[in-house]
């Protein structure tokens, strides 16, 4: 098991429960992504490229993306919590994530990271 598997699965509940989840959601929306250990948290990547984050962190995960700044939908979900450059959705409980809202998400952060306005 790689250490961001590790990573998920040794998080107290409900944050096992919602990164889980979250995986389950990212993998199945966008197959091609490659998931690492970097910066001490799950990082997803596209060919080498980071794409979005997932972090547990006081009490709520969080799913951030590399790109956020040029994303265009339901941008009213996303906080930025004092960041400049990234924006994430943010989740305390499993019964907050709304599988449509996550998945028109990582869709346009595909679409944003194939446009390469980052690389």
């Amino acid at each position: 098991m790689n250490p961001a598997e590790n990573y998920i699965l040794n998080q107290k509940e409900p944050y096992r429960s919602i990164l889980l989840h979250l995986q389950s959601v990212i993998e199945r929306t966008i197959p091609t992504v490659d998931l690492k250990y970097k910066y001490k948290i799950p990082f997803y990547y596209i060919e080498g490229s980071p794409y979005c984050y997932l972090n547990q962190s006081k009490n709520y995960v969080d799913i951030g993306f590399w790109n956020a700044a040029h994303l265009t939908v339901n941008l009213e979900h996303f906080t930025t919590a004092g960041r400049k450059m990234m924006r994430s959705l943010r989740y305390e409980n499993l019964e907050e994530i709304d599988d449509a809202i996550l998945g028109e998400v990582l869709q346009d952060a595909y679409r944003v990271r194939d446009k390469k306005f980052w690389k």
